[in-house]
């Protein structure tokens, strides 16, 4: 009797190990299968470059920080950098468009970027836009062109004690407008001024052409009360 006694009371002891070695495994293979789970829940990596343009063979894009015009060949990839880009402030509205210049091919690189000024009375946004000419055979800049518009909205007051005020708005331009001619000229405009330049194609570069100078626009007279 008491043999039987304590081979039931091992047997039992022996029951309740493997029990709880099954329940270990079990926990084991849970925690696993949940890691493994979580990590295919990650967020995929950001890509390494960002296309803004195309044009024949031609992409712009940024990589790492920096701008830079590719150009895609079969035999290789040739690159001409731009310039090194703020996070704050990174290219927008970006094209590329391809023309002729005295029958050289040439692309037209074209963005915009933007930076916003604020303080307790005074809003500027500031808006550049940027019009690069390229000579990819020779990965040359031949021309560059910067045209900011500045808009800037501000609360004035209007007496010295400060009680009254307004919001006012107005617009600063600076630098000058770019255009294309159909013959692939460069003309620069602003207000009272205008530059033209040609291309040499023996020389491969613009030229200065014509500078003009721009008469304001007349302002109507006003009519006089009878």
């Amino acid at each position: 009797m008491v043999l039987y006694f304590l081979y039931f009371r091992l047997s039992k002891k022996q029951n309740m190990k493997k029990t709880l070695f099954l329940i270990l495994i079990l926990l084991t293979a849970s925690l696993s299968y949940g890691q493994k789970k979580g990590a295919k829940k990650k967020a995929p990596a950001k890509p390494a470059s960002t296309a803004l343009a195309k044009a024949d063979n031609l992409t712009a894009e940024i990589v790492k920080g920096n701008f830079y015009l590719f150009i895609n060949n079969k035999a290789k990839k040739d690159t001409i950098g731009i310039k090194t880009v703020d996070e704050n402030s990174l290219p927008k509205n970006c094209a590329l468009k391809a023309f002729s210049a005295k029958g050289t091919p040439l692309y037209l690189l074209t963005w915009t970027e933007e930076q916003t000024t604020k303080t307790d009375l005074k809003t500027e946004v500031r808006s550049t836009l940027f019009s690069e000419v390229y000579d990819v055979t020779t990965k040359t800049k031949l021309f560059s062109n910067q045209q900011t518009t500045t808009n800037i909205t501000e609360k004035v007051f209007l007496d010295r004690l400060k009680n009254a005020s307004e919001t006012q708005e107005k617009v600063r331009r600076e630098g000058f407008e770019f255009s294309l001619t159909p013959d692939g000229d460069i003309v620069q405009k602003n207000k009272t001024q205008q530059n033209t330049f040609t291309f040499n194609a023996a020389e491969k570069k613009y030229v200065d052409g014509k500078t003009t100078s721009v008469a304001p626009a007349s302002t109507p007279a006003k009519k006089k009360k009878a």
